[in-house]
């Protein structure tokens, strides 16, 4: 999926990678979807187990914000959508999937926010991780596209906010 895109896994072509014969992988997963599914719904547990690691980090918004702009599933991410905007068969799983990173990025925030005597009223946790993640997955695309006018800025900017909770956190 992250070389060419979701349109170009076939069955045929896993099994190759995994070094099987297709007859295998028609076994295991008797559609194309049953095997999407499958690798949703391990790519949703791993990431929610990173997730976790991250709440327990000694500054959980810099460990957010750099598992999100250096995370290699960000192009996998984005292979997801395309794939939820053409098969509705995995739609919900995986608006459920965004759903449950949202909710535990959410709480993250909160705890950051609260932690710095920032209200939710000032700024709303779903309001923080949303201009994170924006700004990580605007980075990923514009990266997959090759672009990387003004990437280096963008970073700096979030760079030096968060290093003053860093700081924070230290001191």
């Amino acid at each position: 999926m992250l070389d060419e895109g979701y349109a170009a896994v076939t069955s045929r072509r896993v099994a190759e990678r995994a070094g099987l014969k297709p007859q295998l992988v028609h076994y295991y997963f008797r559609t194309m979807d049953d095997l999407f599914l499958a690798a949703i719904r391990r790519r949703t547990e791993q990431g929610l187990e990173a997730q976790s690691r991250i709440l327990l980090a000694p500054n959980p918004l810099r460990a957010l914000w750099t598992f999100l702009t250096e995370n290699r599933d960000s192009g996998l991410i984005l292979e997801y959508v395309a794939l939820a905007n053409h098969r509705n068969a995995l739609r919900s799983e995986i608006a459920g999937a965004a759903q449950q990173f949202l909710e535990v990025q959410a709480e993250t925030m909160r705890s950051v926010l609260a932690r710095h005597g920032i209200s939710a009223e000032n700024l709303p946790p779903v309001v923080a991780v949303s201009v994170i993640l924006g700004t990580s997955q605007l980075l990923t695309m514009e990266a997959s596209l090759g672009l990387s006018g003004g990437r280096d800025d963008v970073i700096e900017y979030f760079d030096r906010r968060i290093r003053k909770f860093d700081e924070a956190a230290e001191g």
